[in-house]
């Protein structure tokens, strides 16, 4: 059927949602939009799916959203009725539909038969996961589409573990999904239906007080936070998401009283309505928290995204000035600190691990490997550390400690099998807690990390490049890398590449091939030959290509301008690649 069958068949469905209905028929005379609105199913990743919202097979609406719903039912009811009776924990955030599309979820795997647990209010995406393993049930769902902008929403699928599910699961739910023959008609069952029926429960407070048992084993120096908790001065921002309750309640119970939360940015908003991009990687996100930070002198500024999954912190520097720490830096500090104290109390693993991904900084490995410590690496995604942890749980090899990404996403306590901000902002804040009872802030404590590990710097690139012609473009600049590989670049050769999507490491200087034992990917990753790396990689979420970059220095000095020679450089071949294309 081409998309022109199907947008005609959505423009003459009768009970086509009143809303829907009126966007549809406003642009069916454009037909590049019309296009885009139905050329493709909405793309099903390894976790799920995300998109805008708006009328079309391409696009997040309840049709879309049910389909996904069936496809997921269909995997539940294939494994039989044990599976369906310990069910699915669906959660939402605070996004435009976000709670409506959680029940026409609901109303969807509940109409097969298979139990349904609901959160009664917005949370995020770290309690989503603790909630499936803390109910012992097989599968979770959470509608959200994490930091992106307000017109985008999307569905993330967990499986029993708590973590995200697997390629394999994927591959079977999209199986059921192609089965679904018209996703105007899947049927659903009324909410009252379920209820009376006992299919459908509603939950909260009870998995949010476990949870807050579980995050307070993650503290290593309660003593410590008794003596100055207190004074540690701190300001937080949910930025309008899901943050607001769990990471204030957790900081309170670690001992952490003195904080002020930015009044503007407390309250859901599906608008985002005082931030261009309401992600903590975004500097700009922390401007209202930097106003309220130099009001009271605070320590330390916390920010987590929609679904609370990812923190941002941003602390004062050797001049005063609030900075907004990397994902990398702040790691550092994590790690370290945690490391340190285990070992300072004899509670460190002789087996184990740290678990990152492939563009994280590798100040991480060297931090670990000075406490003895392994760091294995994954693809991007903290589904992959998630798989992680849950391997390390069957074999034994390894003791997880901590996984973090350089997307700010960090994990403690293996209770949550996905990245946790509410974990982290209460980690984060005992960290600065530490440094402050010796006189020092975090930026200090970052210092003190460099000065022992070496200058590592980071740096990220993206380029929006949407719709067909987007995709496109962003698979040409993979190819055209892949198939020149520059010699040099900023004036350093490149010594290494490691090529994902066919699994080969190639030295350049002996021209030995090597197997990489990870998934494939369609990842580029040139190392030169002054350690420098930067690497090449489609977002999987949105219509990004992603560059990141890093560098290790002898002084703060130097790694910065290594860093600004090698981004130049890496981002003056893109644009010439992209100028040719055009």
């Amino acid at each position: 059927m081409t998309w022109k069958k199907t947008a005609e068949k959505w423009l003459n469905f009768e009970n086509l949602e009143g809303h829907l209905k009126e966007e549809l028929h406003s642009v069916q005379h454009n037909e590049k939009l019309m296009e885009e609105m139905f050329y493709r199913n909405v793309e099903f990743g390894t976790g799920g799916m995300r998109g805008e919202l708006g009328p079309g097979t391409n696009r997040m609406n309840i049709y879309t959203i049910r389909k996904a719903a069936a496809g997921l039912a269909g995997y539940l009811a294939e494994q039989g009725i044990k599976v369906m009776n310990r069910g699915v924990v669906i959660a939402y955030d605070s996004r435009h539909k976000s709670a409506e599309f959680a029940l026409e979820v609901a109303k969807t795997v509940g109409n097969q038969g298979i139990t349904v647990y609901l959160f009664d209010e917005l949370k995020p995406t770290p309690i989503l996961s603790y909630a499936v393993r803390h109910l012992h049930a097989y599968a979770g769902v959470v509608i959200t589409a994490s930091h992106n902008p307000p017109e985008y929403n999307g569905i993330k699928l967990y499986g029993e573990d708590g973590g995200q599910i697997t390629p394999q699961a994927a591959d079977l739910i999209i199986q059921y999904m192609d089965r679904v023959e018209d996703e105007l008609l899947i049927e659903v069952a009324s909410e009252e239906e379920l209820l009376a029926s006992g299919t459908l429960t509603y939950i909260n407070e009870k998995i949010d007080s476990a949870y807050t048992e579980s995050l307070k084993t993650i503290q290593l120096n309660k003593e410590l936070v008794e003596k100055i908790g207190q004074d540690l001065k701190i300001v937080y921002t949910p930025l309008h998401g899901t943050g607001n309750k769990p990471v204030r309640n957790g900081l309170l119970e670690f001992g952490f009283g003195n904080v002020a939360v930015v009044g503007e940015q407390e309250l859901p908003d599906p608008n985002f309505s005082t931030v261009k991009s309401p992600n903590p990687e975004e500097h700009a996100a922390f401007e209202l928290a930097i106003r309220d930070g130099l009001k009271m002198n605070a320590d330390v500024l916390l920010g987590t995204d929609p679904d609370a999954d990812r923190l941002g912190v941003a602390v004062k520097n050797n001049v005063g000035e609030y900075t907004v720490l990397s994902g990398n830096q702040m790691g550092a500090l994590m790690l370290h600190y945690l490391l340190s104290q285990k070992k300072e109390k004899g509670i460190l693993p002789e087996n184990g691990v740290v678990v990152k991904t492939i563009v994280t900084s590798e100040i991480g490995r060297t931090i670990a490997a000075d406490f003895g410590i392994k760091t294995l690496d994954t693809l991007t995604g903290f589904k992959y550390i998630g798989e992680k942890i849950n391997e390390f749980e069957q074999t034994g090899e390894y003791t997880f400690q901590f996984g973090y990404e350089e997307s700010y996403g960090y994990l403690i306590g293996d209770f949550v099998r996905d990245k946790d901000a509410v974990q982290s902002a209460v980690f984060a804040a005992e960290v600065a807690a530490y440094y402050k009872n010796q006189g020092k802030s975090l930026y200090d404590g970052l210092l003190n990390i460099f000065e022992k590990y070496g200058y590592y710097q980071e740096d990220l690139e993206s380029i929006t490049l949407k719709g067909k012609d987007g995709a496109e473009q962003i698979s040409n600049i993979l190819v055209q890398f892949r198939n020149n590989t520059p010699n040099e670049i900023a004036g350093v050769k490149v010594v290494t590449v490691e090529d994902y999507q066919f699994s080969k490491r190639m030295d350049l200087l002996t021209g030995e091939a090597t197997n990489i034992s990870l998934p494939k990917s369609n990842v580029l990753k040139l190392y030169l030959e002054d350690g420098s790396w930067f690497c090449l990689r489609p977002s999987g979420t949105e219509p990004k290509v992603k560059f990141y970059f890093s560098v290790r220095g002898n002084s703060l000095e130097e790694s910065e301008r290594l860093l600004i020679n090698l981004r130049t450089s890496v981002m003056c071949t893109v644009n010439r690649i992209m100028s040719v294309t055009e």
